[in-house]
């Protein structure tokens, strides 16, 4: 039996498209009842300051095929889409970059309001931006830093390292942007002229990271290994790397409160409630403050003091920090092995494994 299926006029800028949507009843949100078409609607709604954030670069697309799972129940499973499946419509462009394996595949990119609604059709939730343009994927227009919670903190401790994070990039010459991650954390972005690749934006954001830990040692940590970050902050600087994502402004997150990452204007922050941010209230949100990005790509900076630092503390020997184990093994990267499991022996000064 045929799926229900519905057709959605969507407006975009070079004018009207029309969108095919099937099973648009079918619960994505069920604590909250909120449909796909639903959903559907919402990013239409936002589609102007998504594009704004997300759009005309690399995007990979986190699809829930049923849906998110109600409060008490085991998280819902999604999969990732980098690249166009098979009859991805015209509406929707892609680009090919190059991963860090050195393979080189197209990806989706999204630039109109009609690609936003195709990507609900395929069952989308959340969406995951580079921090490169499609026009030059190799070179980030933003410093994006993650403030992540982990146990014993939350969202109210992210809060005071991120207005000092902000202090530290100005410092630097960067203005900075925040946003909700949608659940416990915030987001840290600041534009940046596309001048570098990726490992040295990785390196910038890692000597703002080891800046803020000076600044806030009992609060604030740039460890990669969860046993030794404790109850502080962990400057995620690996979601830096080449595509390595977090949730896009204005994107959903697949939680039970249909939370949405939401920029927020830095006078507001101490007061924000993340959960209070969803699918229903973004768009009345927009329409009483505006977005509060809308300028964010005006002034770009540059990282140069910032790589200034980093090559400060490589000098004063704080050297690499430890990649994602599927990347391959980088130049100066440590031993990719627990401290507590860590025998000096069975390692030279490279972090290489001494052969017995």
């Amino acid at each position: 039996m045929a799926s229900e299926r519905v057709t959605l006029t969507v407006s975009d800028p070079d004018g009207e498209r029309e969108v095919s949507l099937s099973s648009p009843n079918r619960v994505v949100w069920p604590d909250l009842g909120i449909t796909k078409a639903e959903l559907a609607e919402y990013v239409q709604q936002v589609a102007q300051p998504f594009l704004s954030a997300n759009g005309h670069r690399p995007v990979s697309l986190e699809r829930f095929r049923d849906g998110v799972g109600a409060s008490g129940e085991p998280r819902a499973e999604g999969f990732f889409s980098k690249n166009p499946p098979k009859g991805t419509p015209d509406f929707v462009d892609a680009v090919t970059v190059t991963y860090n394996s050195g393979r080189r595949h197209p990806q989706i990119v999204l630039t109109r309001p009609s690609a936003i609604v195709w990507a609900v059709q395929m069952n989308t939730i959340v969406f995951h931006p580079w921090a490169s343009l499609a026009e030059n994927s190799d070179n980030p227009v933003e410093l994006r830093i993650d403030l992540d919670p982990q146990p014993g903190t939350g969202f109210a401790e992210a809060v005071p390292a991120a207005h000092a994070l902000r202090e530290v990039l100005r410092e630097a010459g960067l203005e900075a942007f925040a946003k909700t991650s949608g659940n416990r954390g915030l987001h840290v972005f600041a534009p940046i002229e596309p001048t570098h690749e990726f490992l040295d934006v990785r390196h910038a954001v890692i000597a703002a990271g080891r800046e803020l830990e000076r600044r806030m040692p009992d609060r604030v940590t740039t460890n990669w290994w969860k046993e030794e970050r404790g109850e502080r902050l962990f400057v995620d600087f690996n979601q830096a790397n080449r595509d390595r994502t977090m949730a896009g402004a204005y994107s959903p997150r697949a939680l039970p409160g249909a939370t949405v990452s939401t920029p927020v204007h830095w006078d507001e922050l101490d007061d924000v409630d993340p959960r209070s941010f969803t699918v229903r209230s973004i768009p009345q949100r927009l329409d009483d403050i505006g977005d509060p990005w809308a300028d964010m790509q005006a002034t770009p900076g540059r990282i140069d003091t910032l790589l200034e630092w980093w090559e400060r503390d490589l000098a004063a020997g704080l050297g690499e920090l430890p990649f994602p184990p599927e990347f391959p093994k980088m130049p100066g990267e440590p031993p990719r092995v627990q401290p507590s499991k860590k025998n000096a022996a069975n390692w030279d000064e490279n972090g290489n494994p001494v052969e017995d």
